[in-house]
């Protein structure tokens, strides 16, 4: 039943003055302990002048707040995201030096230096007060959440119309291992689990199982395919394509967008978003008409581009940009003292974290978490069917610090607040939602192959090759995803990527995790391995004999794809045979099929190099400077999870594996369609494109158990995995608050 207008109202203005006293109380608070901030004249005044004052302050930054900080932070938007995070100290300083000035008779004063303090003190509380007084309140709760949208869309489902199917939510835990997050949701040593709030979910009203990746585990790739259906001819994280002589990289906006449009081209439709849908953080649209931080569109100059909207509905809350900006430079501190601590202990194995990456991890776990957390939010407030986000925060971490570390284990902790926090606006939104939570990929522990083995792999490929190798492994690079989406925010020109060699006649060289790219850019086409051995006899057997190295991937002119190991070891693809024992054999046998559909991609290299793996310890060795490292085949990495409500039909039939990105691409499609009809069978397979129509009403069981199929790639598609596993699950009560 709606409220009466005269209830509406009065609840605000009582909101209003109620927030008003309690920034008076912080100014008089604030005056007396500041030296340099005071609110009355020289010779002194009494109790009720000073209070006058104080309200006097107080109100006119309200006021200056609500309607200067807008519009200053539209006009800065011309300015880089990240540098308009910095200045908001200086922002709100500055609106507070003009509302002392508009004191009557002059009697507040304050330095500039006290003035940021004293602004980012009573931001945080007229924050804390509004939202503590609003949170009982479903429309006030509403209207305040969802100015972090876009305003310019109609706020719909307040009207009391008809009921409207559930909305659903996924939420990308990039980098997130299944096996870490099992880790994450067990109780150890008589403390909480890691991930709370989503321990409490398992069992009771979601079920989570892992999926295998395609041979390329990594965002581009894996994104790619369940956004927009196809990933084909995506052979990793970076790679050289012989007929446009350039290098194509997965999170360069410029070619992700050439990615998208190749995708959508082979589906034959724009994405899984693109009824009534929003995309946030990602790399790619999905379709979506609803964009904010997503890199594909983010070289566009156009009004159709809104990829950069989030940052204006989010820092145009003057309370959201001084708790962020707060936040940036606590991220920065605690990211120097986590990586001193590190050296102080000799932790190994370790990896070089200073220059910007601190600036850089500090935008991945607290600006661009902060600005994706509110964009949902305003989207589950305006009631839009279909939304996808992706939480980069562990995956950066992880990749420096380790993807079991102190250090992530933290990060995942946080990313459970931000859960939380989405999970209890969506009980309060105008229409249900499924929240689905999924990674793209996990992370495999070890040292880096120039770590280990004091050279880079150009180094490798340069002495196979017969040229002079330089006395110092040089470094390659990170690809963490985060670095080109700071890039984006900071409207840096595309940084181009090192080709490896001088000149047309050498060897481009690339990395993508434990994965390597090598191609001879002179040659057209792709380079066979017969081609190969005359050109460079030595080169194949320097890299496939080399310690470091599990196995390469070449194409022969009479065998086909074929993958070459040490000590003359082959596996020939297309034919299956096999000589001495399988380069594949360590990877598990999903492997041969990863590896068999990469090696007919148009843009496969001439040699692609996967690193070696220990199965006991589950280490691999990146080619860049990462000891959490993804991109190709080898332990944990290749194992992300999907996490759904029992409410939804069962991803795969029972017995079966989920493989590859385009198959969970079926299974959310599925999922979206479901919201408009009965239910599915829990035994409906990911690839049957079965209507609502035909499914008859089934509701899933929650089975209060996690599917175990973690320990590398030990499943054949359609071949039945081990016994799911049980563990005890906690209950704690939802909190209010995530931050």
């Amino acid at each position: 039943m709606q409220k009466p207008r005269w209830k509406t109202v009065g609840g605000a203005l009582l909101r209003v003055a109620a927030v008003w006293a309690v920034s008076t109380l912080t100014m008089l608070a604030l005056a007396g302990i500041l030296p340099d901030f005071h609110l009355q004249a020289a010779d002194g005044d009494s109790a009720t002048r000073v209070a006058v004052t104080a309200a006097s302050g107080a109100g006119a930054f309200g006021v200056l707040s609500a309607l200067v900080w807008p519009l200053l932070v539209r006009a800065l938007l011309l300015m880089p995201a990240l540098v308009l995070g910095l200045l908001v100290f200086v922002l709100n300083g500055s609106l507070l030096l003009l509302a002392i000035g508009l004191i009557p008779d002059g009697r507040g004063t304050v330095e500039p230096e006290t003035a940021v303090v004293v602004a980012a003190v009573m931001s945080a509380a007229s924050s804390a007060t509004s939202t503590f007084l609003t949170v009982r309140d479903d429309g006030a709760y509403r209207h305040r959440l969802a100015r972090l949208a876009d305003r310019r869309r109609r706020r719909s489902g307040e009207d009391g119309g008809r009921a409207r199917p559930p909305g659903t939510v996924f939420l990308q835990l990039d980098g997130v291992g299944h096996a870490v997050l099992r880790d994450a949701l067990r109780p150890r040593d008589n403390k909480p689990p890691v991930m709370e709030t989503v321990s409490t979910w398992v069992g009771g009203t979601h079920t989570v199982t892992p999926w295998r990746t395609d041979w390329s585990s990594q965002t581009g790739a894996s994104q790619l395919g369940i956004l927009h259906g196809s990933n084909e001819d995506v052979p990793a994280f970076r790679w050289y394509e012989k007929k446009s002589g350039e290098v194509m990289v997965s999170n360069r906006p410029s070619s992700a967008a050439v990615l998208q449009r190749r995708a959508a081209a082979r589906a034959g439709h724009e994405g899984l978003l693109t009824v009534d849908g929003a995309s946030r953080g990602n790399l790619f649209t999905g379709g979506a008409d609803e964009l904010a931080l997503v890199l594909s569109v983010a070289a566009r100059r156009s009004k159709r581009n809104r990829s950069r909207s989030g940052y204006f509905t989010y820092f145009s809350d003057p309370a959201n940009a001084t708790r962020t900006a707060a936040s940036f430079v606590a991220e920065v501190c605690r990211e120097i003292c986590q990586s001193t601590r590190a050296k102080l202990r000799r932790e190994t194995p370790r990896v070089g974290r200073g220059g910007l990456y601190p600036l850089i991890r500090a935008f991945a776990t607290v600006v661009e978490r902060d600005v994706v957390v509110a964009a949902v939010i305003g989207d589950i407030l305006s009631g839009r069917t279909a939304i996808y986000a992706d939480l980069v925060a562990y995956d950066e971490v992880a990749h420096h610090s380790g993807p079991r570390s102190r250090d992530a284990q933290q990060v995942l902790a946080r990313l459970d607040r931000s859960i939380a926090l989405i999970a209890k606006v969506a009980e309060r939104a105008p229409r249900d939602y499924r929240i689905v939570l999924l990674s793209d990929h996990g992370q495999s522990p070890g040292p880096t192959f120039a770590g280990a083995y004091g050279l880079t792999l150009k180094d490798l490929v340069r002495a196979g090759c017969g040229l002079p190798v330089p006395k110092a492994a040089g470094r390659t690079a990170s690809g963490a995803e985060a670095r080109v989406a700071a890039r984006a925010a900071l409207r840096r020109p595309e940084k181009d990527e090192p080709e490896g060699g001088e000149g047309q006649s050498r060897p481009v060289v690339l990395a993508s995790g434990n994965l390597g790219l090598i191609s001879f850019p002179d040659v057209p086409g792709r380079m066979s391995r017969e081609a190969i051995d005359r050109r460079h006899p030595a080169l194949l057997h320097t890299l496939a004999g080399h310690a470091g190295i599990g196995f390469l991937l070449v194409r022969s002119e009479t065998e086909g794809a074929v993958v070459l190991g040490a000590g003359g070891a082959e596996h020939h693809l297309d034919t299956g045979r096999v000589i001495k024992e399988s380069p594949l054999a360590v990877f598990g046998p999903g492997a041969a099929d990863a590896v068999r559909r990469t090696a007919h991609f148009r843009n496969t290299p001439d040699i692609m190099v996967n690193s070696a793996y220990d199965a006991a310890t589950g280490q691999v060795h990146a080619f860049e400077e990462q000891i959490g490292s993804h991109g190709g085949l080898g332990g944990e990495q290749g194992h992300p999870f999907l996490l759904w409500p029992v409410r939804l039909s069962a991803p795969v039939a029972a017995g079966e594996e989920l493989v590859g990105a385009e198959r969970v691409h079926t299974v959310l499609r599925r999922w979206l369609r479901e919201a408009d009809g009965p239910e599915v069978p829990q035994g409906l397979g990911a690839g049957e494109e079965r209507g609502p129509e035909e499914a008859p009403e089934v509701r899933v069981p929650g089975d209060g158990v996690l599917s175990d199929g973690s320990q590398g790639l030990a499943q054949e598609s359609r071949v039945p995995g081990p016994a799911a596993v049980p563990f005890p699950v906690t209950r704690p009560v939802l909190p209010d608050k995530a931050r």
